[in-house]
């Protein structure tokens, strides 16, 4: 039986269907990696004063979700501690345990750390949007008084003498991502939980990773 003969031609030919196809079978991998990524670092999203969510809304699941977790630190038993790159902000327990929040933090350009206290609580906290925020949304109102539909949310922990909260929200989607303008938002359920179980005084510790 007569066999065909190899060519340089019929040799670059398979070369190249072989390269096409290695791509096609990388890409599929890639491609939602990056997307995920790009979602997580910042969401676009304005503020909605007056817009109250379901109880189905403010659920959240998976590790965004209230839980227990086992947690290191060289920080006392009741402090909190906020890693604004996981999203995450822990309430220091004993035997190396906290109980962890899912949170959201401040957009690029308005993530901060240091160490303060709670210098002060409130229930259904009114509203003030800052003029930089003004500025950057004018429909907004220059006052809105604490309830449900607020942005502010159920309850606000007040940080040192500076202009930063943690502070429940009326956008439950927003947990997870990079959004405020330097406050940390919980959902209410969480921060009602996070409210009594803190008192005036207690120490803050907010971190951010190293940018290499």
């Amino acid at each position: 039986m007569r066999q065909t003969e190899s060519t340089p031609q019929g040799s670059i030919l398979r070369r190249l269907l072989f390269l096409a196809c290695a791509c096609l079978l990388v890409l599929p991998a890639v491609a939602p990696t990056l997307s995920a990524k790009a979602a997580e670092e910042e969401m676009q999203i304005d503020d909605q004063p007056g817009y109250v969510p379901d109880a189905a809304e403010e659920q959240l699941t998976g590790p965004l979700e209230r839980q227990v977790v086992f947690f290191r630190t060289n920080e006392p038993p009741g402090s909190i501690v906020v890693h604004t790159d996981e999203r995450f902000l822990y309430l220091v327990m004993e035997n190396n345990r906290a109980m962890r929040y899912g949170i959201g933090v401040g957009r690029d350009g308005f993530q901060w750390g240091g160490q303060h206290k709670i210098s002060r609580k409130q229930e259904w906290p009114d509203w003030r949007p800052p003029p930089e925020m003004i500025e950057r949304q004018p429909y907004l109102p220059r006052f809105m008084a604490g309830g449900p539909g607020n942005p502010m949310g159920a309850r606000a922990l007040y940080i040192g003498q500076t202009i930063y909260r943690i502070h429940g929200t009326n956008q439950p989607q927003t947990i997870g991502h990079a959004v405020s303008s330097g406050c940390f938002r919980l959902v209410n359920s969480d921060i009602i939980d996070l409210y009594e179980r803190v008192p005036v005084g207690t120490r803050i510790v907010v971190k951010q990773a190293p940018k290499l």
